[in-house]
């Protein structure tokens, strides 16, 4: 049943004979504002001019294409029919996982970094999609499914059609910015059950839990937090078919993407602090257990010097002829240790 299941996830993402996983087609002025195509017929409306694509309100209709780049034609069908920017080839080559957006020739070229579609809060389950957004043409590109880009498919098939693709991609920022807040809702909800164990005294394994969760984090940061900036400074001179109300939107999408990553700062401070107070009650518990073990070393001590004294098998051993010297003997090193103990535990208090 798993394998099963798991064969048919492989190839509800894997895409079709040229690796695209979905494309749509967004024409306002259509019946149909969003209208799933494929491989072929994306290839085809490529091949209109571009002045036949603008419909009589002045909107601009465009597709936007999804490609699995592990599919071996996915960057032979872009070089092709797609007609991209060298630097959005570039950048799939280069393998450098760092978020950036910015303009190449009349296009902007993006590489973010979202979490797996099957997210487990392990700090490996984060990679890259790279994205090329033009007037007539989105494309973005991944290895791996992603959970921003589901959750945007998901809208379009619902019946969202964003007039443009400046606003496809913000509707892409904020599903990443929506899963961003999901995550930080499971960490703080698992931090939350990690606190009450620790308040009712139940440490387990909690250190190695809140490690996980606080990598995971400083992962998410390091590798999202350019992105507001970058976005910021690419809107301060945006292409010019970009109309003002889509730049406004994509500023508004960038302050909640800046409002999540200080959210994620704030559970990191509070991991920290959680470590250290676990810590601080693994070393109390640590000095209790050697206090206890000092003090029977010291209680056993006079026991054992005694012992040890009068097992010498010599002669003039005293009291070995005394009727009572083995009481004698017991009341002396009852007496030491009495005296040990005593002076034992008025130290430690």
């Amino acid at each position: 049943m798993s394998s099963a299941f798991h064969d048919l996830a492989a190839q509800s993402y894997g895409g079709d004979e040229a690796g695209l996983i979905c494309g749509y087609l967004f024409d306002a002025a259509a019946p149909e504002p969003a209208r799933s195509i494929d491989s072929a017929q994306a290839a085809a409306w490529l091949g209109v001019q571009p002045e036949d694509a603008v419909v009589d309100d002045g909107n601009r209709a465009y597709v936007w294409l999804h490609f699995n780049l592990s599919h071996a034609q996915a960057e032979r069908w872009l070089v092709r029919h797609a007609n991209l920017s060298d630097t959005f080839y570039e950048t799939l080559h280069e393998g450098l996982p760092s978020t950036r957006i910015e303009r190449a020739d009349d296009s902007l070229i993006a590489v973010i970094n979202d979490v797996h579609f099957e997210f487990s809060f392990e700090p490996s389950d984060i990679s890259t999609l790279w994205i090329s957004v033009g007037p007539r043409l989105v494309v973005t590109a991944r290895t791996k499914p992603l959970r921003s880009v589901d959750a945007l498919r998901t809208a379009v098939k619902a019946g969202d059609a964003p007039r443009s693709s400046t606003e496809l991609l913000e509707h892409l920022l904020r599903a990443q910015a929506d899963v961003l807040v999901k995550i930080v809702r499971g960490v703080t909800s698992r931090i939350d059950r990690i606190e009450d164990e620790l308040l009712a005294g139940r440490l387990d394994h909690k250190r190695a839990r809140l490690g996980v969760l606080r990598r995971l984090l400083v992962r998410l940061q390091r590798l999202l937090a350019p992105e507001p900036a970058a976005l910021f400074r690419l809107l301060q001179g945006p292409p010019a078919w970009m109309a003002e109300p889509d730049v406004q939107e994509l500023r508004g999408s960038t302050e909640e993407f800046s409002v999540v990553l200080r959210d994620m700062q704030a559970l990191q401070e509070r991991i920290k602090l959680l470590q250290e107070e676990i810590a601080a009650n693994v070393n109390e518990d640590n000095n209790r257990s050697l206090f206890v073990l000092t003090v029977v070393t010291v209680l056993a001590l006079p026991i054992n010097i005694l012992a040890g004294l009068f097992g010498m098998n010599v002669g003039g051993i005293p009291l070995a002829e005394h009727k009572h010297g083995f009481w004698i003997v017991v009341a002396i090193v009852a007496s030491f240790t009495a005296v040990a103990a005593w002076a034992a535990f008025r130290k430690k208090r």
